[in-house]
C-alpha cells in the first residue's frame, strides 16, 4: 500500500493531521520547517530561560541554608518537602506545556526531531531536586537551538550543560592525581566518558575499548558545575594532568586547559563511526527498526561531505525512496500517540477545543486538593448560602477537569510507560516496535482513546473525522467498522484505537 506524500509526511514525519491545519506538500516543505521553528518561542520552561535561571540559583540557595539551618529535624524535613513540591509543582507545568507544544505546533518533523534529539541525550529529572528545573531548560537551551545546525556543536551543548553533568555525575568526577582530587581524596568517575562514547557518538560495538572509555574521563575531568549558579565551568584545579589517549589521539599535557575536552568533543563528532551510529539511529526512529544500507550510505554521505551538517542529513533522510515506503513499518511510541490523538480532536481556531482545555487546566496536585476541599459540599464552611453552593459546585468541577487533564496527558504518559523528560536510562526511551505494540500498552490506549473522545468528541462525524485523521492511511476494513459503529463516540474512539493510528 503506497500513500499520498501529505499524508506520510504528516504520519511518519510529524505528529499526525490536525483538522483545519494545512497539510504538508512535499520534503522541500519538511526542511522548511526547522528555521521557522527556530523564529517561534518555546512553551517551557514555563516563564522563561531567565525566569528559570534564577529560581534555580534560589533553590540552590535554600537548600543550602537549610543544610546549614539550626531548625530541629522536623521543621528542615517540612521545609525540603514544601522545596520538593514547588519544584515538581514547576517541573508538571513544564511537561504539560511540553505536551501542548507538540500538540500545537504546526512545525510536527522539527517537533519530532526535538524528540529524538533529547532522547539521544537522555537526562532524567528524578535525578536529584534541581534537576527538575534544569532539565526542561536543558531541552529548551542545549538541545532545540542545534537541531538543524552541525552534530558537532549539538554535541558540545549538550555535553556542557549542566543538567547532563548531574544526570552523569561528571560533576563528581576528579582526576585522581589531581591537586583537588588528592585533597578531597576522591577520584574518576567513567559515567560521562562511557556514555559519550558508547551512545552519544560512535556507539556500542564500534572499536572503542575499556582504555578509550577511561582515557576519555580523564580528558574530562575538570568539566564540572558551578553549584551556586548550577551553570558549567572548567576548574584545572581537578583535572587529571598529563596527555590521554583516545582512539589513539592523544589530549592534555602538563597544563590542561578545556581546550582538551573540546578537541575530544570534535574528534569523536567527526569520525566516521558517529555518523554511521546517529544515522542509523535516525532511520531507525523515523522509518523503520531494519534500516536499508543504502538509505544510511547516503546519509553518511552527505554528513563527511558538510562535515556533520545535520539539516543535510536530514535532507539525504527524505530524498530517499525507501523514506516514503512501507507505511506503517513503525510503531507510534506513547508520546507519538497522545500527540497525535490530541491533534486529531482538535478542531477549531487558534488553539483549538483541545489546546484551550488543556491550556486551562494545567493544575497541580495542591491546586486538585484546594479543589478538592472548596468542592466538599459538606464542609461546615458551605453550609446552606447559595452562592457557597456555587463556588463549591464551581471548585468541584475545576477538580474534574484538573483530573482530566491530567488523565489525558501526563498520567497517560506515565501509565504507557514513556513519562516526559523521564527516561528509564541515559540509552532513553526504546525505539523497537515490539517495545510498544503491546497487548497491555493497547488496552491502555483504547481507554485513552475513549476518555479523550468522550471529552472532545462531540460534533465530530465518524466517518468524517477518520478521513481527517488518517485520509488514505485508513484500511479499508477501518471504514467499515468504524461506519458500522453504534454511535459517534465509538466510531471515533475506534478511528483512534485502529492499527492505522497505532503505526507511523
Amino acid at each position: 500500500m503506497s500513500l499520498s506524500v501529505p499524508t506520510m509526511a504528516a504520519i511518519r514525519f510529524g505528529y499526525g493531521l490536525r483538522p483545519g491545519e494545512a497539510s504538508v506538500q512535499n520534503k522541500d516543505a519538511l526542511l522548511a520547517q526547522l528555521p521557522a521553528a527556530l523564529q517561534s518561542p518555546v512553551a517551557f520552561p514555563v516563564g522563561g530561560l531567565d525566569e528559570r535561571r534564577a529560581a534555580i540559583s534560589d533553590l540552590q540557595q535554600q537548600l543550602r541554608d537549610l543544610r546549614q539551618s539550626e531548625d530541629d529535624d522536623q521543621e528542615r524535613r517540612e521545609h525540603r518537602k514544601l522545596l520538593q513540591r514547588q519544584a515538581q509543582a514547576r517541573f508538571q507545568q513544564d511537561a504539560n506545556a511540553r505536551l501542548l507544544q507538540a500538540v500545537l505546533s504546526p512545525y510536527g518533523f522539527h517537533e519530532r526531531l526535538a524528540t529524538f534529539w533529547t532522547n539521544h541525550f537522555s537526562t532524567s529529572a528524578n535525578k536529584s531536586l534541581p534537576m527538575r528545573l534544569l532539565v526542561p531548560a536543558y531541552e529548551a537551551e542545549a538541545i532545540r537551538p542545534h537541531i538543524a545546525g552541525h552534530f558537532s556543536d549539538l554535541l558540545r551543548s549538550a555535553t556542557e550543560h549542566p543538567a547532563m553533568l548531574i544526570y552523569l555525575d561528571q560533576a563528581q568526577s576528579l582526576g585522581p592525581d589531581s591537586r583537588g582530587g588528592m585533597q578531597q581524596k576522591k577520584g574518576l568517575n567513567e559515567n560521562l566518558g562511557r556514555e559519550l562514547l558508547e551512545l552519544h557518538t560512535l556507539g556500542a560495538g564500534s572499536g572503542y575499548t575499556q582504555a578509550d572509555v577511561r582515557a576519555a574521563a580523564m580528558v574530562l575531568t575538570g568539566l564540572t558545575i558551578d553549584r551556586r549558579d548550577m551553570d558549567a565551568m572548567f576548574r584545572p584545579g581537578i583535572s587529571e594532568p598529563g596527555p590521554h589517549k583516545v582512539l589513539g589521539i592523544s589530549y592534555g599535557g602538563p597544563k590542561r586547559t578545556e581546550r582538551d575536552y573540546l578537541s575530544l568533543l570534535d574528534e569523536l563528532a567527526a569520525n566516521p563511526k558517529t555518523a554511521l551510529h546517529i544515522c542509523r539511529k535516525l532511520v531507525v526512529h523515523f522509518i523503520s527498526d531494519d534500516p536499508p544500507d543504502g538509505m544510511i550510505s547516503v546519509m553518511t554521505d552527505a554528513w563527511r561531505k558538510t562535515d556533520g551538517n545535520l539539516t543535510a542529513v536530514y535532507t539525504a533522510m527524505l530524498a530517499h525512496p525507501a523514506a516514503w515506503d512501507n507505511p506503517g513499518s513503525k510503531a507510534r511510541q506513547p508520546f507519538d500517540y497522545v500527540v497525535a490523538g490530541l491533534r486529531a480532536l482538535n478542531a477549531g481556531p487558534d488553539d483549538g477545543n483541545v489546546g484551550r482545555f488543556l491550556k486551562a487546566n494545567q493544575g497541580s496536585r495542591e491546586d486538585l486538593g484546594m479543589a478538592a476541599k472548596n468542592g466538599d459540599a459538606s464542609s461546615p464552611n458551605v453550609g446552606g448560602d447559595a452562592t457557597m453552593m456555587g463556588e463549591a459546585g464551581k471548585a468541584l468541577r475545576d477538580r474534574k477537569a484538573i483530573q482530566t487533564a491530567r488523565a489525558l496527558g501526563q498520567g497517560a504518559l506515565r501509565r504507557m510507560g514513556q513519562p516526559t523528560w523521564l527516561p528509564p536510562s541515559p540509552a532513553g526511551f526504546e525505539e523497537s516496535f515490539g517495545a510498544w505494540i503491546t497487548a497491555s500498552q493497547l488496552a491502555e490506549r483504547l481507554r485513552w482513546a475513549r476518555r479523550a473522545t468522550a471529552q472532545f468528541g462531540q460534533g465530530f462525524d465518524p466517518r468524517e473525522f477518520l478521513k481527517a485523521t488518517l485520509a488514505d492511511a485508513a484500511r479499508d476494513d477501518t471504514i467499515r467498522i468504524v461506519g458500522q459503529a453504534p454511535n459517534k463516540i465509538s466510531g471515533l474512539m475506534l478511528t483512534l484505537a485502529s492499527p492505522e493510528f497505532n503505526r507511523r
